[in-house]
């Protein structure tokens, strides 16, 4: 995606996310976080793009490709969005 000069390159997603539905389940993430007075790109990027890939990526974990659907994908919403703001485990410091 280009917005002015700056490119924004996704790399979540699968093939098994190119199902009936899966464009509904995408743009009611963007709604979504625009009901939540977030911008259009950010809304767009990061929750149209990235987090309906992660869902995906995560769904295809349980479920094949060739078995997803786009109501499996929205369950999986949730979990993408624990997944990003997950805190990364502290490791003990060394004294």
């Amino acid at each position: 995606m280009v917005s002015g000069k700056n490119l924004y390159i996704n790399d979540t997603g699968n093939p098994g996310m190119a199902t009936a539905g899966s464009g509904d389940v995408l743009s009611g993430i963007i709604a979504g976080l625009l009901a939540q007075k977030y911008d259009a790109l950010t809304a767009a990027v990061f929750g149209g793009v990235f987090l309906h890939g992660r869902a995906g990526d995560i769904a295809s974990q349980t479920y094949a490709h060739e078995g997803l659907k786009a109501s499996i994908i929205s369950n999986f919403v949730g979990a993408a969005i624990l997944d990003l703001f997950r805190p990364e485990p502290q490791q003990p410091q060394q004294q």
